[in-house]
């Protein structure tokens, strides 16, 4: 055990194979216990940190397999296809186009550009799992072996580490395989200002539909510039959802009780079971309620953001005649998702569903028909003006409200404004002034005390 968890090199000598079988009882064979060091020595050696270029590797392997080039002819579709798309959006929305030109992109492309924000998602996940493991392991090993534990702590972390890298290698480089754009998962995965499609993916989507490929890249390409495009105006928008993704997975923890099971016959040679585990999502325990808020919450900003591209997009391509069909089946994808985004979230338990996308889009729509699309843009200009979850309920109030704005009228008041007003004017109630009046004297509900304790302050 000192040569394992020391890290040294070489394998075991025939002297030591012989006295593990009479420790043992069974014959040990050289291969299988070469191996086992080798995967326990390669896990100790780590530093301890999650390795991420694992998950590219990875994600790269799958995306590349079945991965095609882009061809002359698809790239100058796709460049007339941004062009007349750009044009039918200037009409649709008041927000002003890329500065960067959008691009067409493979799947191995898509991994590249989207690895970095996949990585700050689920590092609070795999952080959480490779402690959990080192936790696991030092609580059951008895007094006399902490000291050694303390060692293999490092390996745990390691394994765990390196399993949890493998698994978001796999989930990411079959989302390469579903995902249409750059903007098609929902949140902002492609640098800012940046926009992108799959033509090979979206090629599939329209065979399935039976629409020609012409219709289905100018519909992708419309939205796709429709996502980049709001992200680039509101500059604080990406910053924004990131924080909300981020705040619900670092929420995220492990069932103690389940990888304990599951470490109690732990084998580092034969690591199928915990991979199993990562994979259904059997070592997450039902969520709290501070992560059903917060999950609620990016569902619905997730929602805000889709119903405004949804809108925009369906006034851009109206002329398009398939684009009712497009758009139906681009939702039921987003409300649905694929059997990647599944894995993600049996990985990382994170649902990347705008639930209230048709509600949300049909408040965009009611917004657009009483103050127009500049007035309906401008509530992106600010984090404050951005509507909320009551307004997705209730549109005829945020109509009010800004067309009230509009007439020059005072907004209406609430509860909190008022109770500023009280203060500013000097008349606030007794209970939030120690029990005097506002006039100075004493209340007269007041207990009886000292004659100090009716001196006005």
């Amino acid at each position: 055990m000192r040569q394992l968890l020391g890290g040294e090199g070489g394998g075991l000598s025939a002297e030591q194979l012989a006295q593990l079988s009479q420790i043992t009882g069974q014959n040990v064979d050289p291969a299988m216990m070469q191996n086992i060091m080798g995967h326990l020595q390669s896990a100790f050696a780590s530093s301890g940190e999650i390795d991420w270029e694992q998950t590219r590797r990875g994600a790269l392997h799958i995306a590349n397999q079945d991965g095609l080039a882009i061809t002359s002819g698809q790239r100058g579709n796709l460049d007339q296809a941004y062009a007349l798309a750009t044009l039918w959006l200037s009409e649709a929305t008041a927000i002003s186009q890329l500065a960067a030109p959008p691009r067409a992109i493979t799947r191995g492309e898509w991994v590249e550009a989207t690895l970095p924000v996949w990585q700050e998602l689920a590092e609070p996940m795999a952080t959480s799992i490779a402690d959990a493991l080192t936790t696991a392991l030092s609580d059951q090993a008895p007094d006399d072996m902490q000291n050694l534990v303390q060692g293999a702590g490092k390996l745990m972390r390691g394994v765990g580490g390196a399993l949890f890298a493998g698994q978001l290698g796999q989930v990411v480089g079959n989302l390469s395989k579903e995902v249409l754009s750059g903007g098609d998962v929902g949140i902002p995965l492609m640098p800012d200002g940046d926009s992108a499609v799959l033509p090979q993916n979206f090629s599939d989507l329209g065979a399935s539909l039976e629409i020609p490929d012409d219709q289905v890249a100018l519909y992708i390409a419309t939205r796709e510039l429709a996502h980049a495009r709001l992200f680039r105006h509101a500059r604080w928008l990406r910053l924004h959802v990131i924080s909300q993704v981020t705040e619900y997975a670092h929420g995220v923890r492990v069932d103690t009780d389940a990888l304990e099971d599951l470490a109690s016959r732990f084998d580092p040679s034969e690591p199928e079971e915990l991979r199993s585990a990562l994979e259904s999502g059997a070592l997450l325990p039902p969520r709290s309620e501070a992560q059903d808020a917060a999950l609620a919450r990016l569902e619905n900003l997730l929602a805000t953001i889709e119903g405004w591209v949804d809108v925009v997009t369906a006034d851009a391509t109206a002329r398009l005649p398939a684009a009712d069909k497009i758009a139906e089946a681009v939702r039921r994808r987003r409300a649905v998702g694929g059997p990647a985004e599944r894995a993600l979230n049996s990985l990382v338990g994170l649902e990347l569903r705008p639930r209230r996308m048709r509600e949300a889009a049909a408040m965009w729509r009611t917004v657009t028909s009483a103050v127009g699309a500049a007035g309906r843009d401008s509530l992106w200009d600010y984090p404050d003006l951005m509507p909320t979850s009551a307004d997705i309920d209730d549109p005829a109030a945020l109509v009010a409200r800004l067309e009230a704005t509009a007439r020059g009228d005072a907004p209406a008041t609430d509860d909190i404004d008022d109770a500023f007003a009280r203060l500013l004017a000097g008349d606030m109630p007794a209970a939030a002034t120690g029990g005097e009046t506002t006039d100075g004297g004493i209340d007269p509900d007041d207990e009886p005390g000292t004659p100090d304790d009716h001196r006005p302050v």
